[in-house]
């Protein structure tokens, strides 16, 4: 009898054994499973096309559906706050670009979400520079230039922003205040619509993700005066940098892969490396820099240090500015 309590203990121990070393596999994402990538702005532009090569490479790494969803209202912070109330299981996913993630606990007093709480990294994905575009019917070729145009023209000294409260838009508050010239903002709902008035002349210069502009500014449809980078983007080698053309402005943007928080380990895990090894195919890091944008990829650990050092980054220089948006 002794024997077989030893047996059937060892059996227990076994099974407990078994069950414990497939938590990790339970906790991932099954094959047929559908994954939505909530983009939290409007349709169209590099950041959509780059929301949808991830999930269209996402799908085939992990033998899923992957869908890209625009979820877009309030400076992106709806499309965010729907991926915080989603259920933590790897299929909801926030497509994110720097400012929901880090500047708008910064800029928003009365913000509903903690990003640094509520949301779990998984994988930076691409960076890019902030570009100011001009419409070609503007008379300045340097940055030097459109100050004094704007300045000569106040009832004119417009610029469009691709959504309130994100990098652009503060980009933008900080070249007005440094360069001191009043220029309005004109707050759009996505890169697509702020591109649009901006090559149909209803608005004269854009700050915007300087990949939205680089094929209109090849193109002679738009005229990109510098771009944010610490150095000249090799994208854009003909276009001068801000600290080139007289400004202490630099600032890099980024778009990464969040997920809400409570979501496993073991499926930030899987889907961080999906992610890394996407991002380093070949065709798709051609793909991406087709895009204007330059292709990164890194781990969840990776992410989580450059969220908090953005933030870290940006904060002195957003209540220098005075900046305060409506809510």
């Amino acid at each position: 009898m002794g024997a077989i309590r030893v047996l059937a203990k060892a059996g227990l121990l076994l099974a407990a054994a078994c069950v414990l070393g497939m938590g990790p596999a339970l906790a991932q994402v099954k094959p047929g499973a559908t994954i939505r990538l909530v983009y939290p702005y409007a349709p169209g532009g590099s950041a959509d096309g780059l929301a949808r090569i991830v999930a269209e490479r996402l799908a085939a790494r992990l033998k899923v559906s992957a869908i890209v969803e625009n979820k877009s209202g309030a400076s992106g912070r709806i499309g965010v706050k729907s991926v915080i109330q989603s259920t933590p299981d790897g299929t909801t996913l926030l497509f994110s670009p720097l400012g929901p993630a880090a500047i708008h606990p910064l800029v928003y007093a009365n913000l509903d979400f903690d990003p640094f709480v509520e949301l779990v990294p998984v994988s930076q994905v691409a960076t890019f520079d902030i570009g100011l575009a001009l419409h070609p019917d503007v008379p300045a070729k340097s940055v030097a230039e459109f100050v004094a145009w704007a300045k000569g023209n106040p009832d004119k000294a417009t610029f469009a922003i691709p959504g309130a409260g994100g990098l652009p838009h503060f980009f933008g508050v900080m070249f007005a205040t440094e360069a001191k010239v009043a220029m309005k903002s004109v707050l759009y709902r996505g890169s697509a619509a702020a591109v649009g008035d901006l090559t149909a002349g209803h608005v004269p210069a854009a700050m915007l993700p300087a990949a939205e502009a680089t094929e209109l500014h090849r193109a002679g449809k738009a005229r990109l005066l510098a771009t944010s980078g610490a150095t000249r983007s090799n994208l854009l080698p003909d276009v001068a940098t801000f600290r080139e053309s007289g400004y202490e402005l630099t600032g890099q943007g980024w778009f990464a892969v969040f997920a809400p928080q409570g979501t496993p380990a073991a499926t930030i895990a899987q889907l961080s490396g999906a992610i890394q090894e996407l991002m380093g195919e070949a065709s798709v890091q051609e793909r991406v820099l087709a895009l204007g944008l330059s292709p990164t990829g890194t781990t969840a650990a990776q992410l989580g240090a450059i969220q908090k050092a953005d933030y870290e980054r940006w904060a002195p220089a957003v209540k220098a500015s005075g900046f305060t948006p409506d809510q």
